[in-house]
């Protein structure tokens, strides 16, 4: 049986506690390592450590910062099998998903690589003679990372790979289900050259050992992705300490589909953007907003596509559901389902009859506030099919909503697209394209119960650098 361990000051250490707990697959639920769980004394050795490397790394020049992580994403390229084979055995990821989450990861790299040497400040005119005033940006110190399970990859390179190219450190705290994605997350940083402490996790309960990593007093920022519960929660412990923070939580994200759209375009971005690994996807279409006039078109073309999705072998390129993570997600995603049904919302596929720990593709309709699934994120392959009459109906149904992640609208009127891009409550609108959408560079992120900042090469400069203003007098 595997095992393995934390890494603290650049290299595997074990826990303090002594205790493992188990890492499944969760296609069968059988046991892919051991894994140790760390402590809040475990926390507070990695955030030394991190803070010990701060002293030296914060003054790394551009280059090396720059070759660390060119490395890092050529290393990704080299053991990409070995990546690919994690996210299908430790997450449950389809082979379409988990390409995408390795490339991402590679483009990740090479978008940080680029930032050390654009780190610029600037020059301005003060009013006091013979003044000269600039400002430069400074790395911020400690950060801690806390990551989901969805794409365990992606988000830690995400995080990590811009801590690297602005000069911070880290502490990590992955998802229990996501392990052994972070054990090999951590080889390949130590093999591109990273030095010892700049990079740091700590496996555990999150339940347990998240307050203290969060709260410590030498962490400066904090970048977190998983629900919004805890983002709430995480929030409140960032302000009590006045910490800049970054919130990447959930979303019950529209797509509107108008008469006038293309019908096989809008028919293809629905099936994927809910059915995508299961559902699990924070910017999935768990929401399909329908002009009536295309709504008799839409369903059945909808409904068949469904039926002939491919659910449960994950190493066929076509399949696009494989298990959902846990037994706690699998009865969150059944009580959604059983709830409406019960309260009269209509079946349009699926809904039962699933394959081992595989969820359906599942379509509601009749959809109405007395349903968990009208207000709450399911995060499975379950969506709700809503009749608007107009443009104006739309967009008052697509933002009735706490969450603003991301807003998907199909049309072939670009007044009427630019009308829901600037009335859309989300962070995020996308035209004529899925609402899963996300990319290294862009300022990623939402509104309301979605988060608070953004991610993206340039948006993780807010909380990753801080300003300082400098004066001389020159006469």
């Amino acid at each position: 049986m595997k095992q393995t361990e934390l890494w603290i000051g650049g290299k595997f250490v074990g826990s303090s506690s002594g205790e493992y707990f188990d890492d499944v697959n969760p296609s069968d639920r059988k046991v892919l390592a051991r894994v140790a769980k760390g402590t809040s004394a475990d926390i507070g050795l990695a955030v030394r450590a991190a803070k010990d490397a701060y002293q030296t790394y914060k003054d790394s020049q551009a280059k090396e910062r720059e070759k660390i992580l060119s490395d890092a994403a050529s290393i990704v390229e080299r053991d990409r099998e070995e990546y690919l084979n994690l996210l299908i055995d430790e997450v449950g990821s389809p082979i379409m998903k988990a390409s995408f989450e390795v490339d991402y990861c590679i483009n990740a790299f090479r978008a940080a690589a680029g930032v050390p040497r654009r780190l610029t400040g600037e020059t301005m005119p003060l009013d006091r003679p013979g003044a000269f005033g600039f400002s430069i940006r400074e790395p911020v110190g400690v950060v801690a990372c806390i990551t989901p399970f969805n794409v365990p990859l992606l988000k830690n390179a995400k995080q990590i790979a811009m801590v690297v190219a602005t000069g911070n450190t880290s502490v990590l705290l992955p998802s229990e289900f996501a392990t052994q994605i972070t054990v090999k997350f951590a080889e390949t940083l130590h093999e591109a050259g990273l030095p010892p402490g700049v990079f740091n996790f700590v496996t555990g309960d999150p339940f347990e050992i998240g307050d203290t990593l969060t709260a410590h007093p030498d962490i400066s920022a904090i970048n977190f992705c998983g629900s919004p519960r805890i983002g709430k929660h995480v929030a409140e412990i960032a302000a009590k300490g006045l910490k800049p923070v970054t919130l990447e939580l959930g979303g019950k994200n529209p797509l509107i589909i108008l008469d006038d759209a293309d019908l096989d375009k809008a028919l293809d971005a629905a099936a994927m953007g809910i059915f995508f690994f299961q559902g699990q996807a924070c910017m999935a279409s768990s929401r399909i907003i329908l002009q009536k006039g295309i709504a008799e078109d839409f369903i059945p073309a909808f409904k068949k596509i469904a039926s002939e999705i491919k659910v449960g072998d994950l190493s066929d390129p076509e399949t696009a559901i494989g298990p959902i993570i846990s037994e706690k997600q699998i009865e969150r995603v059944k009580s959604h389902i059983s709830d409406a049904i019960s309260k009269g919302a209509d079946v349009v596929h699926g809904g039962v009859d699933w394959i081992d720990n595989c969820c359906p593709p599942t379509i509601l309709s009749s959809v109405s506030e007395d349903m968990s699934i009208f207000r709450e994120e399911t995060f499975g392959p379950v969506t709700s099919i809503y009749r608007v009459d107009d443009l104006d109906e739309a967009v008052k149904v697509a933002n009735d909503t706490e969450y603003g992640l991301s807003c998907s609208i199909f049309t072939s009127n670009i007044s009427a697209a630019m009308k829901v891009a600037k009335s859309s409550g989300a962070g995020m609108v996308h035209i004529n394209a899925m609402s899963i959408q996300d990319e290294p560079h862009v300022p990623f992120g939402g509104n309301g119960l979605s988060g608070f900042g953004r991610e993206g090469t340039n948006a993780d400069l807010d909380i990753m650098t801080k300003w300082k203003w400098i004066t001389m007098q020159v006469d």
